[in-house]
C-alpha cells in the first residue's frame, strides 16, 4: 500500500497534468488568440510611438551638437585672434622700448 505522501505526490502530478491540459486548451482557444493578437498590435503601436520619439530626440541632439561645435569653433577663432593681437602689441611695445633706448 502507498503512503500518504506518495498518494499526495501522485495526486499532485495528476492534477498538474489535468490543469496543464486544460490550460493548453484555454490558451489555444479562439478568444485567447484574439487577446494575443490585440496585445501584439498594441505592443507594435507602442513600439512605433517610441521609435518616433527616439528619432525626434536624436535629430534634436544632432542639431545641438552641430550648434555647440560652431560655438566652440567661433570661440577658438576669437581666442586665436586675441593671441595674435597680444603678440603684435608685445612686438610693438618691444620695438618702442628699443627705439627709446637708442
Amino acid at each position: 500500500m502507498l503512503s500518504d505522501s506518495a498518494l499526495k505526490k501522485i495526486g499532485c502530478f495528476i492534477g498538474g497534468v489535468l490543469f496543464g491540459t486544460a490550460g493548453v486548451k484555454v490558451l489555444s482557444s479562439k478568444d485567447a488568440k484574439k487577446v494575443y493578437t490585440n496585445c501584439t498590435a498594441a505592443a507594435l503601436r507602442a513600439k512605433d510611438c517610441v521609435m518616433k520619439t527616439a528619432t525626434v530626440i536624436q535629430e534634436n541632439a544632432e542639431d545641438i551638437l552641430a550648434e555647440a561645435q560652431q560655438i566652440n569653433e567661433k570661440r577658438a577663432a576669437e581666442e586665436a585672434e586675441r593671441v595674435k593681437e597680444d603678440a603684435l602689441q608685445e612686438d610693438g611695445a618691444a620695438e618702442q622700448e628699443e627705439n627709446e633706448q637708442e
